[in-house]
């Protein structure tokens, strides 16, 4: 079974200096039908204005992943990360038994980002933080897997049942990913224009997959999409 979900049916609140399109139930957004899909908890898309930011707030128990598309971010947290977020990398922040962080654009163009949660499959943890870059040429034509449990092929480690990857696909780029029919899968269309097994995507669209055993990416027009592996 796949289900789309357009991009304009997503949650929207605009703060001004903040832009943010919510996948899932976030904040003043409530959908009862869209609280998760799995363990995936948040999906963020947000523009920051130059100067402003998320000040100083709390976590715990949950994986954060920063997805940077255009400009930067700045983060520092109460674990002494002090970091720029440009786009290419991903970030990883596990909030464990509790951390303090904001996040910033101090560039002088608006930022563009992805703000992720996943729920941990372990609780009370120490907090940590992990960063790395993955270039273009990782991600084209095929899915790089950047975030996983075990930090297989230099993905960043996430303290949860779940996988992510990246691509960028164009032209006749095709790629596969085998699915586990007992798990769940969710495609995010960062930009661009894909075919997600046949059913196309444009940009800020989802494909929410269950009872699945492969995931057919083709047809793109400038895209990059993410796709998540997750429990059920």
């Amino acid at each position: 079974m796949l289900t789309i979900r357009p991009s304009q049916d997503r949650g929207y609140a605009d703060h001004g200096w903040l832009k943010s399109f919510h996948s899932f139930s976030f904040a003043g957004y409530y959908d009862a039908q869209h609280m998760g899909w799995g363990n995936l908890r948040v999906i963020n898309e947000d523009r920051i204005a130059p100067g402003m930011g998320f000040g100083t707030h709390s976590h715990r128990d949950m994986e954060i992943i920063s997805y940077v598309m255009e400009g930067e971010v700045a983060h520092k947290d109460s674990m002494g990360n002090v970091k720029t977020i440009p786009p290419g990398d991903v970030q990883r922040m596990s909030a464990g038994n509790g951390v303090q962080h904001s996040e910033y654009n101090h560039a002088p163009s608006e930022s563009h980002f992805l703000q992720i949660w996943i729920q941990p499959n372990v609780r009370g943890i120490a907090a940590s933080y992990e960063q790395k870059t993955f270039a273009p040429a990782e991600k084209r034509g095929t899915l790089r897997l950047v975030a996983s449990p075990d930090g297989a092929h230099g993905s960043v480690t996430i303290h949860a049942d779940a996988a992510l990857s990246a691509g960028l696909l164009d032209g006749a780029e095709k790629t596969s990913l085998p699915l586990d029919p007992q798990r769940k899968a969710y495609v995010f269309l960062v930009r661009g224009q894909l075919d997600a097994n046949g059913r196309t995507l444009k940009a800020g669209d989802a494909a929410l997959l269950a009872d699945e055993s492969l995931l057919t990416l083709d047809a793109g027009v400038d895209a990059e999409v993410l796709v998540f592996d997750l429990a059920a």
